[in-house]
């Protein structure tokens, strides 16, 4: 009986103890999307959420959304080039209104054939163009943010891309980077056109730069109380343009590297460059590049052009389709 009197007072020492010192329970970091290996593996995953499109994205989303990146539930679709030129993708040939409408046109014909998949059409803007020498061009700010709000408007994303050029990796960064305080837009690099020499010499960089490169943009959206996970694209079509290409590592819980497959060509061609891509698989998020004919006399251009079924059954499938 005493016994069981001490047990009792026991109980009421520690409530009393509970209700004074109240028992603190950290909070549990939500899981990274990096633990969900299905999301890259769009043959096999269920959508999470029938809602996560660019509306719950601009809007912040929720719990949900800050832990799923966008491009697990869709295949995105951009057209690429320079505003300002005619000679550097299809984005400079036509107007923006007009180049709007091609690519949703476009992105339907993929949303006809990616499975569960949605599809969010693209602008992919070059915003530092390498010259000769090395040194970079800049599209006017003026023309890139009125881009990027029509965009906005248009339910549409838009891909800021740096050549890179005589320049580190990070000062390039430093130059896109701030474009993500608009919640539409996604960065790019391109290894090709880290040359003195453009049109001359295949550019490269290393996976050390190219981790760094991951690293600031994480912080930089961190310290920046930017919403949600971004997309940074890197291009590459031979072995040189990214060095150490093993030592990559594509895990960061507020960027999505995206691994994306340049180069013109047949397409047996193109699909043994995707197929050598395909083989890095520390970087899992592909990308695959198209290429209109051009009227420039030293453009290359795919013979035939792919169709979007085509695409869509390159294995791993793609998740971002860029048409030059």
């Amino acid at each position: 009986m005493n016994r069981g009197k001490h047990i009792i007072l026991a109980l009421v020492v520690i409530v009393v103890l509970i209700s004074i010192f109240p028992i603190t329970v950290e909070a549990v970091e939500p899981v990274p999307y990096r633990l969900f290996p299905a999301l890259y593996k769009k043959e096999n995953f269920s959508r999470i959420d029938q809602t996560m499109s660019l509306v719950n994205y601009q809007a912040g989303g929720g719990f949900l959304w800050d832990r799923v990146p966008l491009i697990a539930n869709n295949t995105i679709v951009a057209y690429y080039g320079s505003p300002l030129s005619d000679r550097m993708g299809i984005l400079g040939r036509f107007p923006k209104e007009k180049i709007a409408q091609m690519v949703k046109e476009t992105a339907q014909q993929y949303d006809e054939v990616n499975g569960k998949d949605g599809v969010i059409p693209a602008f992919y803007i070059i915003y530092g163009t390498c010259w000769p020498g090395g040194e970079i061009g800049y599209l006017d700010e003026k023309v890139l943010l009125d881009y990027i709000k029509y965009a906005q408007s248009e339910g549409m994303l838009v891909f800021v891309d740096h050549q890179i050029g005589k320049y580190s990796v990070r000062e390039a960064m430093d130059r896109i980077l701030p474009f993500l305080r608009y919640p539409n837009v996604h960065l790019a690099i391109d290894p090709e056109w880290r040359t003195l020499v453009p049109m001359k010499e295949i550019g490269s960089i290393t996976a050390k730069e190219l981790n760094d490169a991951q690293d600031y943009m994480d912080a930089y959206i961190r310290e920046n109380n930017i919403p949600g996970i971004r997309m940074l694209v890197v291009h590459q079509f031979a072995d040189k343009m990214i060095q150490s290409r093993q030592e990559v590592q594509a895990h960061r819980d507020r960027v999505i590297l995206i691994h994306t497959s340049d180069g013109f060509g047949v397409p047996q061609v193109k699909k043994a460059t995707y197929q050598r891509n395909a083989n890095a698989a520390n970087m899992p998020v592909k990308g695959f590049k198209l290429f209109f004919k051009s009227d420039f006399p030293l453009a290359g251009f795919d013979m035939p052009l792919m169709s979007p079924a085509e695409v869509m059954q390159l294995d791993p499938r793609p998740s971002l389709i860029l048409y030059q």
